[in-house]
């Protein structure tokens, strides 16, 4: 218990003393998911909302497919990434394996399924006469689907939301595909994970923590933006 007790106290110590070594680690986390969910969101909104309002061949095997996307193991992702990055692979040119660029990949291939589903299922929500009426009024495809976005903004930032926390808090895909160089591609998550094997718990505890703090500020913010929009009904 003791041994614990000091972990904890040399963590929080990292922490506030502003470790160099703690700062690096959060600042590629920070790049590499804030990137991922980005690229995740200007591909999965307009996909899941095309997916909700038109009519097409298939549909509903489409909608399996992204809802089986949904649950994509990342260790999956990763060997995937891995065979198409490695060197005899056919995007080995572009040289991103073991680099924050063939992370961001892995991290875009976890979250853009998520993200589409759930603007898929919030665009679906909606009465399908207000869309009929958008187009009657004389906009195209894109203005109506922004102006359904735009309707249904706290479901779409809760699905972004979704995403950037489901690759912020991922290991296997960007071990897998980063290889948790010190300085060059270790994360949160990796990090926490070495430290850990190698029995530094202070660094593993910090790690933690800040990995804890991160998730509930995102969700302190989405809990204050739909009190705020809740209030103003």
């Amino acid at each position: 218990m003791n041994s614990i007790l000091e972990g904890f106290r040399k963590g929080i110590t990292l922490i506030f003393g502003l470790n160099s070594e703690v700062l690096e680690i959060l600042r590629l986390s920070l790049w590499v998911s804030i990137v991922a969910t980005s690229i995740a969101v200007l591909i999965g909104v307009p996909l899941g909302s095309i997916i909700a309002i038109k009519k097409f061949p298939f549909k509903k095997i489409v909608i399996a497919l992204v809802n089986t996307g949904m649950g994509l193991p990342p260790v999956v992702v990763g060997l995937f990434v891995v065979l198409f990055l490695s060197r005899n692979g056919p995007l080995g040119f572009l040289r991103w394996l073991y680099t924050p660029k063939g992370m961001v990949l892995a991290q875009v291939i976890i979250a853009t399924p998520i993200i589409t589903g759930l603007s898929l299922a919030a665009v679906q929500s909606v009465d399908p006469r207000f869309y009929q009426q958008i187009l009657s009024l004389g906009a195209t495809t894109r203005q109506s689907i922004c102006v359904l976005v735009r309707e249904i903004r706290l479901a779409i930032l809760a699905a972004v939301i979704a995403g950037f926390g489901s690759i912020i808090s991922e290991v296997g895909a960007v071990m897998m595909v980063g290889g948790n160089i010190k300085g060059q591609t270790r994360v949160l998550t990796t990090a926490t994970v070495l430290e850990t094997n190698m029995g530094n718990f202070d660094i593993a505890i910090a790690l933690g923590l800040i990995l804890l703090t991160m998730s509930f500020m995102v969700n302190l913010a989405l809990t204050f933006i739909q009190q705020g929009r809740g209030r103003q009904r």
